[in-house]
């Protein structure tokens, strides 16, 4: 099996690639204090779960955006899987060509993501990743990766509401009855998710608006299936796009990962 990994600011996501299915998938929270040991116990405990060992994995590829997690989580997966993982990075080849200033510089999220969406469901494409920060990226039909917006995350909308407003209590991000809410709560998600749809659909109609109407619009990240459902202007929602997009670059360096200079 492979196990592909996405170590983001707020969660860690990990999946089990069985051939080419994805079989099973678990989210743990972004601690930068946990030890080597602490991940080589959760990870065992998953595997447990679903009675696979050490022996079932062959290969670990991770993206990562936060550096202060790497040397333990790899640790990790030498200590107790026994193989050392390959991060999406300088020197892996990821069939996306990026065309901006300082491509050195561009997140390996945000280019998992691209080659997800390029290579599942082709290219043009705008490529939105619902996360810590919401990001819309461009890819053209030669799967170049033009550049992108970044916007706060919802859940950034939501929790600077409640902390920097004292009688405004943290909630559930939910889409309400209606755009008027009745009380506090209903107003807040009133604000925060029509708010967020309306950036949503400005922004898409921008990017079009220079790029070309052709082009599709493919989503991911946890909250951005309730958005999916609020408007028109999104064609795909893939919850799973990151690890496609992992398993899509692993098999383009496959022969390179097994097989080291």
């Amino acid at each position: 099996m492979l196990l592909v990994v996405d170590i983001g600011n707020t969660n860690i996501t990990m999946g089990f690639y069985k051939d080419d299915q994805l079989i099973n998938n678990y989210r743990l929270n972004t601690r930068f204090s946990r030890t080597s040991d602490e991940y080589g116990v959760m990870l065992s405990a998953f595997m447990n779960a679903n009675n696979y060992k050490a022996e079932d994995i062959q290969d670990v590829i991770i993206s990562s955006v936060v550096p202060k997690v790497n040397y333990s989580f790899s640790s990790s997966i030498i200590k107790y899987l026994n193989i050392h993982p390959t991060f999406v990075g300088p020197g892996v080849k990821t069939g996306i060509s990026v065309k901006i200033e300082h491509p050195s510089s561009l997140g390996a999220d945000r280019l998992v993501d691209a080659a997800g969406a390029y290579y599942t469901y082709g290219g043009p494409c705008i490529v939105i990743d619902f996360g810590t920060a919401t990001t819309y990226d461009v890819v053209s039909e030669k799967g170049e990766f033009l550049g992108g917006a970044t916007s706060a995350g919802i859940g950034i909308t939501a929790n600077a509401l409640s902390s920097m407003a004292a009688q405004l209590p943290e909630i559930e991000i939910s889409t309400p009855d209606s755009v008027i809410g009745k009380n506090t709560v209903k107003s807040m998600q009133a604000g925060i998710v029509f708010g967020y749809i309306g950036q949503v659909e400005y922004i898409v109609k921008k990017i079009k608006e220079e790029y070309g109407e052709n082009l599709k619009v493919i989503s991911t990240g946890g909250l951005g299936k309730i958005l999916y459902h609020q408007t028109s202007c999104i064609d795909v929602y893939d919850r799973e796009l990151t690890f496609k997009g992992l398993k899509i670059i692993y098999d383009k360096n496959k022969k390179k990962i097994k097989n080291p200079a």
